[in-house]
Order: C-alpha cells, then structure tokens, then sequence
C-alpha cells in the first residue's frame, strides 16, 4: 500500500464513525480534520470533496458491518442458523464500534433520502443486496426442505429487515434497548415459523 493509498484508509477510517454518528450535513471539514490530524490540503489531496469522503466512509461502514456478517453466515451450514446471524449481529462485541451510533444503513436512508442523491444510492444498493441476501437464504431453506415452500421469499425479507432497523431506529430514538430486544425476539419467532 503506498503513503498516498495508507492516508486514504486513515481518512476513511477516522471519519466514517463521524458520519455515521452526525451524518453528511453535520460532519463538518474541521470535524475530518479534528479527526484525522490533517490539514484541508491533505484531505483534499486524497479526495475531490467532502461527498467524496462521505460515500468512501459510509462504503467502509457498511463493509465492516456486512464483512462480519458474511463471515458468520459462512460458519452456518443450516439456513435458520444463517438467519440467526443477522439477529445476534447486534449483540455481536466485533461489531459494537460499528453500531456505536446506529446502523449505517438506516442513518444515512433517513438523512440522505431528500438531501444526498449520491449516498441514497449507496443505501438502496446495500438494501437491495441486504434483502436479495435474506431472500437467497430462504430459498436455500426452502431447497434443502427446512423451509415451507409456501414462504413469500420476498415479503419474508422485508419484514425481517424492517423489523431489525425499526428495532434500532426506536432504540436510537428513546434510549431503551427493549425495542432491539422485542423485535429481535419477533424476528427469531419468524425463523420458527417458516421452519417445517
């Protein structure tokens, strides 16, 4: 890796728990900067802009939370087991930096969604992949008979990520932790009922 590509990394790294804690409006360039130990030129000499910081940081947030996921679904050879992962995912301490402030995914959804075309991409591209994710799984299930066929593949993932992000959303928003814990519990109730 050069000096150039290590500095890149280091920007990338220290600002994305800053946007996803304060978002793209309210991360500031003496935010980045505070952060990283760089003047303006030594940001702006490894990115065009602060857009450009904002999508590689919510990239890299969004790649440490699904990295480890991927990882543990690998582990799995059962489909609700892969199933199960996303559920203990929130409790999981390698991923706690990451969810220090919120999802990735449904931070920036509620900020960009009006305000940042080039992020609310990002967000629906790592929705659609979360959900095609949830959906191939259940497929899986479904093939292998640990599944119902009568299963709604589709409306199955839906729910399931609503669910978990709407879990978070409450939790983010009130400070209780017993929303995460009931929708989680929901959603390891939807594992046991698809199973046949």
């Amino acid at each position: 890796m050069t000096k150039a590509e290590r500095t890149r990394q280091l920007i990338i790294e220290k600002t994305a728990p800053i946007f996803n804690q304060k978002g793209y409006a309210g991360t500031s360039l003496n935010d980045i900067s505070e952060a990283t130990g760089l003047t303006r030129g030594g940001i702006y000499g490894n990115f065009e802009n602060k857009d450009e910081v904002a999508l590689a940081a919510f990239d890299y947030n969004y790649g440490q939370f699904f990295g480890v996921i991927r990882g543990r679904i690998k582990e799995k050879s059962k489909a609700h087991e892969k199933l199960q992962v996303y559920i203990n995912a929130y409790r999981h301490p390698e991923l706690q930096a990451v969810l220090q402030y919120g999802c990735p995914i449904l931070n920036t959804a509620t900020e960009s969604d009006d305000t940042h075309p080039e992020l609310r991409k990002r967000v629906i591209a790592a929705i659609n992949r979360w959900h095609r994710g949830i959906e191939d799984i259940v497929k899986e299930g479904q093939e292998r008979k640990e599944f119902r066929k009568s299963v709604d593949v589709k409306e199955f993932a839906s729910v399931f990520i609503a669910l978990i992000e709407g879990g978070v959303m409450l939790v983010k928003a009130t400070g209780n932790d017993s929303h995460i814990e009931a929708a989680l519990r929901h959603a390891k109730k939807m594992i046991q009922e698809i199973r046949k």
